[in-house]
């Protein structure tokens, strides 16, 4: 039984690594790119540097407009299953923070990227999950 648990320890260490090299929040999602109004910083996840320049500027952009527009910090990240999830939050002592406006504009967001967010969902799907990229663009014609 020692043995056992030494295994299941071992694997589960190994796991915690590669999810820390990933970028995985306790969550369960991994953060693709952020950016913070309050320390002025972007961030964009290493593991994702073969995603073309383009669309990393793209995302760059994207993530800084909004914190000059909304203040706190914002982060494109990857929900389990590949989808893509929109994070915003603000510093407690914030008072000129407006939820409602940060997320207005994180659905206005959301709707003008839209083929954006697909593609690199699909990305993330087929390069991370190792998905069958086939039957991913099969089920978007559905």
């Amino acid at each position: 039984m020692t043995e056992e648990n030494n295994i299941n320890e071992t694997e589960l260490n190994e796991t915690l690594q590669e999810a820390e090299k990933l970028g995985l929040l306790p969550d369960g999602r991994i953060v693709l790119c952020g950016a913070n109004a309050y320390e002025q910083k972007y961030y964009y996840n290493p593991v994702f540097l073969k995603i073309p320049e383009s669309i990393r500027e793209e995302l760059r952009i994207i993530c800084v407009l909004f914190t000059q527009e909304a203040g706190g910090i914002f982060t494109i990240e990857f929900e389990e299953d590949g989808e893509i999830f929109l994070r915003t939050e603000c510093d407690e002592e914030d008072i000129t923070w407006d939820s409602v406006s940060a997320g207005l504009l994180s659905g206005e967001i959301r709707r003008k990227r839209e083929d954006l967010f697909s593609a690199i969902s699909l990305y993330y799907r087929a390069m991370i999950l190792h998905e069958d990229v086939s039957a991913l663009l099969s089920g978007e014609d559905d």
